[in-house]
């Protein structure tokens, strides 16, 4: 962990922020010196992950939040501003990927990843940021994906849905700039977490493979050589919540190893 302190008594609300990426963002946060919000659908994790906040010498509240539900959404953010007083940097993480050949993508899959990744991302940015306009400051960090750059042939449906994230933090950062908010994304590729082990089982199943050859064709064909890291995320992520981003805003930035060019 890197000790720079560049966020010393700012408060992030990280959205999925106790399990993999989101769990790495929120450490590496709270190692700059910034308070955690940490809201997952997972109380125990968040819990267990405001701990490891509080051993980095920074505060954490834990909260279970499903992204569905604006009114929990609305509930959750105004507990936040109320414990901390305000929100400085809103990470954007929570999200789910579901694969499918494009025949087989049914209803409930699509709405949920809609639901989660477009609908849930947009209502809480939308909460945090009329908060944010009060102060007439903010950072907001969206979390897009590599697949919302280019298509996919078994996943349709979730890059649509990252696709979308690209869109909505263009158009509110557009929004959002007279009120001196910094609205940017983040675009990862094949991230070393438990996610990506269930999507190698899932295209195993697919594409009739040994469990891991998927994953190992896939890093195989990353220009840098070696899967992602959540860290490697996470450092960027801290990057677009410093002064050192002050002049960016509506960009998406790839951190996929060189997958996407653009």
């Amino acid at each position: 962990m890197m000790n720079n302190r560049k966020l010393e008594g700012k408060v992030a609300f990280v959205t999925g922020g106790a399990q993999g990426i989101g769990r790495a963002i929120t450490l590496r946060l709270a190692s700059e010196g910034a308070n955690i919000a940490i809201a997952d659908l997972n109380l125990d994790a968040a819990q267990s992950v405001a701990k490891e906040v509080e051993d980095l010498g920074s505060k954490a509240y834990p909260l279970q939040v499903d992204v569905r539900n604006k009114e929990v959404i609305i509930d959750s953010v105004n507990k936040v501003i109320e414990e901390f007083g305000v929100i400085d940097i809103l990470v954007n993480n929570a999200g789910v990927g579901i694969f499918n050949p494009i025949f087989d993508i049914d209803e409930k899959e699509f709405d949920l990843q809609y639901e989660v990744n477009v609908k849930g991302l947009f209502f809480v940015m939308q909460t945090v940021a009329k908060h944010m306009v009060e102060m007439n400051s903010g950072r907001i960090i969206n979390l897009a994906s590599q697949a919302g750059r280019r298509g996919e042939s078994m996943a349709l449906s979730y890059c649509m849905s990252k696709a979308a994230v690209i869109s909505m933090t263009q158009s509110a950062a557009l929004a959002l700039a007279p009120h001196k908010i910094n609205v940017n994304a983040v675009a990862p590729g094949v991230v070393d977490t438990p996610f990506w082990v269930e999507v190698d089982k899932k295209f195993a199943k697919l594409l009739d493979l040994p469990v891991g050859e998927h994953k190992r064709r896939t890093v195989e064909s990353i220009p840098l050589g070696r899967i992602e890291q959540p860290e490697d995320v996470a450092n960027v992520v801290a990057f677009l919540a410093s002064s050192d981003s002050n002049y960016m805003t509506g960009q998406t930035l790839n951190v996929d190893g060189g997958n996407v060019l653009s």
